[in-house]
């Protein structure tokens, strides 16, 4: 039986550690399997901390993957992949070392006791919207486009990050120099 791909979108970040480096990791456990190809990836975003202000700023990036999994079975990838990069949950909106949320799962709506698709806080939070909007600026989440959600949302204090259009590519030891 031939697979059915999905275009989903994934945000990433962190701030404890390497994060730059944790999400080209995370990126490329993605796209090294077989129910996975990797579309797109924004700009990386050096973002202040939203909800428990008082930690480091984080970096942030959105992906879009094609997945030949449901979404429980995306999340559980994603869950996966940070476990494997010892992400650990202790304080909720605390400091991270990888975060990977499943942001859309094509255009289904999704709401389970594990997964709510589309992500509940995505159209509040600029640190989403920006690198989302770098890669799918005219996907419709809740009946507005991304880039009309981005253009309400506070903005203040998000910086690209990266000098190279392909951050996620480059060796660690320049992903982190930067």
């Amino acid at each position: 039986m031939p697979k059915t791909w999905t275009t989903a979108a994934l945000g990433l970040g962190g701030n404890i550690g390497e994060p730059k480096t944790a999400m080209a990791r995370a990126l490329a456990a993605l796209s090294d399997r077989s129910d996975c190809r990797l579309v797109a990836v924004s700009e990386l975003y050096r973002t202040p901390p939203w909800g428990k202000t008082d930690q480091a700023d984080f970096f942030n990036c959105c992906a879009l993957i094609e997945i030949a999994l449901s979404s429980e079975a995306l999340l559980d990838l994603c869950l996966d992949i940070e476990r494997g990069m010892k992400r650990v949950r202790v304080e909720r909106w605390g400091p991270r070392t990888i975060d990977i949320d499943v942001l859309t799962y094509g255009d289904a709506h999704v709401l389970t006791e594990r997964v709510e698709i589309p992500h509940p806080r995505m159209t509040e939070r600029a640190f989403v919207l920006m690198p989302l909007a770098d890669i799918a600026p005219d996907f419709v989440v809740k009946g507005r486009r991304v880039l009309e959600w981005l253009s309400d949302a506070n903005k203040t204090g998000i910086l690209r990050a990266n000098e190279k259009r392909e951050w996620w590519t480059t060796p660690a030891s320049e992903c982190e120099s930067g």
